[in-house]
Order: C-alpha cells, then structure tokens, then sequence
C-alpha cells in the first residue's frame, strides 16, 4: 500500500468514544440504516470515516471499498447509468455501474451530507434500508445488491439537514468540542508520530485492527441468535413515548442497535444494559422534548442539532435594562408559545411563483440547422430544456442508432426563494407587545423557510439607522437567541430600508437571475411621509403590526404603492 492510501488507524484515534461504538454496531448490522455524525471541523469525522473500512472483514479475500459521494455527484453517478461504449459498439442497452454498486460491501461516505440534494439523500437511505438499488428508467430495468454502510457528516453551522432525512438514518452522534488537556496532547503526539512515519505507525497498530476485524466477524456470527425480550421492548417503547419521537423507526432501530451491542459485548441475551447504552445514538436526531433516555444523577440533556431546540426561560434583566417592557426578551417560553398560537398564520410560502424562460441559444441554433444523420431537427417541447439527454436519445433511437429524434432533459422549474424580511424596530412599535409580535411572526416565516430549504435574510431599520441582521443563507432553524438582542429605539428610517434592499436585490439577481423574493415588511406604520418611489422585485407583503384602536392606515396605502397584499396582525388591546 502506498503513503498516499494510507489511513489513519482506527484503533488509534483518541476519544470519541461514542462515535466509535456507532460506527462498530453498523459495521455489525448495516441495515440498521447508516450513521450520521454531527459537530464542528477538526473533530476526527473524515478519518474515523476512512479508517473504518480498514477494519472491516474481507470478504473472498477483497478488502472492502471505501468510496466517497462528492457534493457534485448526479443521479446517474449514484445509482448507474447507460454504458455508452456498448451502446455505439454493439448496439446494446448495458447497464453502468454506479456509486452504489462499488460501494457495495464496504463503506459509502457522504462528507457534507447536509449539503446534498434531497433527492440523492432519499435514493440513498432508500438502498440502505432495502440493500437493493432497483434501476427503472430509460428503457434500462437492472437490479443489484447495495449492501454497504452509509456514513454522513456534517458540520451545524453550515445548514443542517432537514429533520425527516435525518430520521431515517439508523443512528447519529452529537461531537463535542470539548477535550480534556490530556486528550489534546494525546491527539497531537498520535498526529505527529503518523505524519512521520506513516508505515511504521500503521504497522504498529496491525494487531489492534486485526482484533477489531475479528470482534466485528464474531460479534456477526452471535447476531442472529439473539432477540429483545419483552422487559427490554417495553423499556425501548416506553422511552421512545418519553422521548416524543415521531413514528415507530426509533422503536425498531433501538432494537436492532441493542442487539449488535449485545453481540459486541458477547452477550447470551439483550439486557438493559444494551438498551441503555445505545439509547443516545438512535435518539439524538429524533428527541422532540428534553427528557433523555437514560439519566444518571446530575446528567444534563445534550442540545440537540438535529430537531427542533426547547423554548428557553429567557433572564428578565435582558429586556428590563432595555426598557422594553412586555418585549419578547422579557417573557416566559410559556408566553411565546402563547403569542405564537395567537398570531395569524401567515400564507407567505404559497404564493405564485415568477416564471423564468429556459435558454434558448441552443435551440434556436438547431432550429436553423440539421444534426449531421438525422433527417429532422429535434422536436423539443417548451417544457424542455435547451440540454441534450444522450442518455434517452440513444436507447430510444437503437438498434438503428441514427438519431431520428434527439430527446432533451425536462426544464427544472425549481428556482431558488429569497425570504427578505424588513423588520421595523422603531420605538413607537414597542406599544402593547407588537415588537414581540413581530418577532413571534418572523419565527413563523423562518419555521416554514427552513423546511423548504429556501433561503432567508433579516434586515431592521430603526433609530435613523439600517442594519443587516441576518445576510442572505438557508434560513436558519433557531433564531430566538439573535431575536432576543434586537433593540427598538428612535425613528423609522423606511425610506433607506427600501432603497437599501432594492440595491440588494439588483446585485442578487445580476448573480443568478432565476432567483424569486418574497418579501415581508413588519411595521406599525407611524410614518412621517410614504416613500413614493419605492419599488421591490418579487411578491411583497406588508404585515401591520399597529396596536391602537384607531389605525392610521399608513400600512395600507405601503401596500399599495408596492404592489403587495396588506396584512394586519389582529390588536387584542
């Protein structure tokens, strides 16, 4: 083996311990559906990712593939494709291996899971549960075994993944970033002698894989005989109902995760004690509530990264210093919720979208000119793209192969959303809780953005001043904590505001043109004068957050000079 194929040892990695026995009872049980790994960088995630292969079993004397799915991989390179050599040679429809057929046996690793398109992440978790990709398309139907164990890492701070993907991964571990000192040096001194001598420090931990190889194999062997009984089902079921997770995957995940731990333990049966120990790894991504599975004296539940965070006691001085009053800051989780339930639900993700129109530089060519052996130029649909799918072309044009018709790929309607909030934060809306209703219905706005993967931007103007709170990103899943600092003070600078996201918005779309705003607007309308000039692109909406008896109806005629649809939130006073 070359420097260059050399993996860290697995067996050498300090800490992370839990990361380890994840990785081990799904190298025991791949249906156990894959492990996804969550912390920040510099945590060992790729190199425990590499070294697990090395430890797997060879099977018929072939070690197992490690195979990496790069962010820009394509569903033809996940699940195969048309082999095009057999195609022009011998004018046979063939099937080309993908992805998931090389990986087949050994590991599939996803760095940057988070980032994948969902419909590669689906496809994916699909052949890990069933251990078949099943090809039908294109005049292709191909079936072969998939069995390999799926491993997705992520780091939080670059968007996380949406909560039902990661559901359906088996098991899923939270890296801290906190080390002891001794762990620290330890990690350093480990790192130092491999970069070395990299030969010599893999050698030296030989007997070390080997064992883990030899556990894995025997701890394979002892699985089929053993099963939960029923004291270790209700624990599962009982914990699960605790735990307020979604569906019945967790129950059947655990069972499988306490059997393989009973098998690496080389246990006759499955005790609570293997229930209790991998409790953690099935329900980290799925816990709904703050009960922890298992709770010795004095545990303090680990924050979840992957479901939606707990409502948090906010400290009353934050908003008391301020002297807001009655402000989001100041209340109870308890009042939130109760703000929240009372605020009207706003349809802002449902609107129309902008149509875009496909490029038409290609087709237009080929409208005044014939493709060399073809007696017709392409007869493409408008709800095509100007891309040729050689793929399709070729198998509907065999045995022949002269190319009648050429066949393009369906023109993606899909355009990326852009949730542009304006949110007023002059001192006049601090009047009977509207800021907190404000804030209550952004929350509203960023809850369903994130589901949709759309992105998200926060801007306040207020005290004769605009400030970017939040630049354009994948709308955040918890944003309580920015909302807790924002401060409502001075006069309403709307003027700038609006100038100051129309700029925004001419930069964005010179970028990427197929990009659509919806826009919300919060204020309470205590305007001197209306900006008469004003103009956004995209769908607006004006949400009037005024609370007095008598409104002004500045709210109103906004609306109308921008062209979007008015909103009042309903006063209670």
């Amino acid at each position: 083996m070359s420097k260059q194929q050399l993996h860290f040892p697995f067996a050498a990695v300090a800490a992370q311990s839990q990361f380890k026995l994840a990785l081990l009872l799904a190298a025991i049980n791949p249906l156990l559906g894959g492990v996804l790994v969550s912390g920040p960088r510099g945590l060992a995630k790729s190199t425990l990712a590499k070294g697990l292969a090395d430890i797997l079993p060879e099977v018929k004397g072939i070690s197992p593939p490690f195979v990496n799915l790069p962010l820009g991989a394509t569903e033809e390179m996940l699940i195969g494709s048309l082999n095009l050599q057999r195609v022009l040679e011998e004018q046979q429809v063939a099937f080309q291996a993908g992805l998931l057929a090389k990986a087949h046996g050994g590991v599939l690793y996803v760095d940057e899971v988070n980032l994948l398109p969902d419909n590669l992440v689906d496809q994916l978790l699909d052949v890990v549960a069933s251990g078949v990709n099943t090809v039908e398309r294109d005049g292709i139907s191909h079936q072969h075994a998939a069995e390999f164990i799926l491993l997705g890492t992520m780091n939080p701070d670059e968007g996380e993944l949406r909560p039902q993907l990661a559901d359906r991964f088996g098991l899923s571990v939270l890296l801290s970033n906190e080390y002891r000192i001794e762990e620290r040096i330890q990690v350093v001194k480990l790192r130092e002698e491999f970069d070395k001598n990299p030969l010599a420090f893999v050698a030296s931990y030989k007997d070390k894989q080997q064992a883990l190889k030899q556990k894995i194999l025997q701890a394979r062997d002892l699985l089929p005989q053993l099963s939960c009984n029923d004291v270790c089902r209700r624990l599962i079921a009982e914990r699960c109902v605790r735990a307020g997770v979604d569906g019945l995957r967790a129950d059947i995940v655990w069972t499988r995760a306490a059997q393989a731990h009973a098998s690496l333990q080389r246990n006759n049966e499955v005790t609570e004690n293997d229930v209790l120990a991998v409790a953690d790894l099935v329900l980290n991504h799925r816990r709904n509530n703050d009960e922890p599975a298992n709770k010795p004296p004095g545990h303090q539940p680990q924050q979840n990264t992957f479901s939606k965070p707990a409502q948090r006691q906010q400290p009353q001085s934050c908003a008391e210093q301020n002297g807001q009053e009655g402000d989001w800051g100041a209340m109870s989780s308890e009042t939130q919720n109760q703000l929240l339930q009372a605020a009207p639900e706003l349809n802002l993700l449902s609107a129309r979208q902008s149509s875009m129109k496909a490029p038409a530089k290609v087709s237009q060519w080929f409208s005044t000119h014939k493709v060399k052996g073809c007696g017709l130029g392409p007869r493409q649909s408008p709800n095509n793209s100007s891309r040729v799918n050689w793929f399709a072309t070729l198998v509907n044009n065999l045995p022949c192969c002269k190319l009648a018709r050429l066949h393009f790929f369906k023109k993606k309607q899909a355009e990326t959303i852009i949730h542009l909030v304006l949110l007023d934060t002059s001192a006049s809306i601090l009047k009977n809780q509207a800021f907190a209703k404000a804030k209550g219905l952004i929350l509203q706005l960023v809850k369903k953005a994130y589901l949709k993967r759309e992105q998200f931007a926060l801007v306040a103007f207020g005290n004769q001043q605009v400030k970017t709170l939040v630049a354009m990103r994948r709308a955040p899943k918890a944003i309580e904590a920015l909302l807790d600092t924002i401060e409502a003070s001075g006069g309403t600078p709307l003027h700038a505001a609006l100038q100051q996201a129309e700029v925004f918005q001419r930069q964005q779309l010179r970028k990427h043109p197929r990009q659509h705003f919806k826009n919300t607007l919060i204020t309470d309308g205590r305007i001197s004068q209306l900006p008469i000039n004003a103009q956004l692109h995209g769908e607006v909406f004006v949400v009037d957050v005024e609370q007095t008896a008598v409104k002004r109806g500045k709210s109103r005629q906004l609306a109308e000079l921008l062209q979007g649809q008015y909103i009042p939130l309903v006063s209670d006073i």
